[in-house]
């Protein structure tokens, strides 16, 4: 319990550690290099200068948008990674046609090749299988509930990886939109102000206003759609690992209970 708290610690830490450094990061190239594509009339020279128009929160949405891009590519890797090397479905099937012939060095075999989280959780149950064949102890019963309980301890051991820092691209999809916000209130109270000049509207500090606003609202929306898009992704490839694992414990479980053991 000790260990896992402190994994999800470090995790935590990790997390707020890329997020501070995009900040810095993003806040560096704002003052540097967005500010020098704005002209000595105050106009931007290209889309780069009209980003730096949009005001102070732009550098805090870049950068929650490189922490959308990070973590997003850190968890497809992840998930692929624990997909294994080859095609999952030819590996469940080269599993269960082992099985049916009752070649559980084969099927270890191939969890070998194939690696992984699933190939893991099947190993660790085709090992269990593996015991309770040359078990005189346990009833049958007994022995299936093992083989069961392996596979959902192996399964829970697994599952923590690769949902880690899924909670990042669900919180960046509800921030990132609620930033935006912000940024869209302060250009618009600019924009009204301009217009509150008593007799004389200023139309340079209505337009600067509103484009700042207008600028805050389509980073957010891009930033919030893209993590939303990417929580999606590795939500489904989650789910389908997690069905594959169940898919093969019910297969090795089943096996067993047909032998007759």
């Amino acid at each position: 319990m000790a260990q896992a708290q402190t994994k999800k610690n470090s995790g935590g830490l990790g997390a707020g550690l890329v997020v501070l450094i995009a900040v810095i990061i993003c806040n560096i190239l704002f003052y540097t290099v967005f500010k020098s594509q704005i002209d000595a009339k105050g106009h931007e020279k290209n889309i780069i200068g009209l980003f730096y128009k949009g005001g102070v929160i732009v550098p805090f949405l870049m950068a929650i948008f490189v922490t959308c891009i990070t973590f997003a590519i850190e968890r497809l890797l992840t998930i692929g990674k624990a997909a294994g090397t080859g095609s999952l479905d030819t590996f469940l099937q080269a599993i269960k046609t082992k099985l049916s012939s009752n070649d559980v060095n084969g099927a270890l075999a191939e969890c070998n090749k194939q690696k992984g989280a699933v190939a893991n959780v099947v190993q660790a149950g085709l090992h269990k299988y593996a015991d309770m064949e040359k078990n005189t102890e346990l009833t049958g019963e007994q022995k299936i509930l093992n083989i069961q309980k392996e596979v959902e301890e192996s399964t829970a051991l697994e599952l923590p990886a690769l949902e880690k820092n899924m909670w990042i691209l669900s919180t960046i999809a509800s921030v990132g939109t609620l930033i935006a916000l912000l940024g869209t209130v302060i250009g618009m109270i600019k924009a009204f102000s301009a217009l509150a000049v008593n007799g004389n509207p200023d139309p340079a500090a209505l337009s600067s206003g509103i484009s700042e606003a207008l600028v805050n609202t389509a980073l957010g929306i891009f930033t919030s759609a893209l993590a939303i898009i990417f929580y999606n992704l590795c939500t489904q490839k989650i789910d389908k690992l997690t069905y594959s694992i169940d898919e093969m414990g019910y297969s090795i479980s089943q096996t067993f209970a047909s032998r007759k053991h």
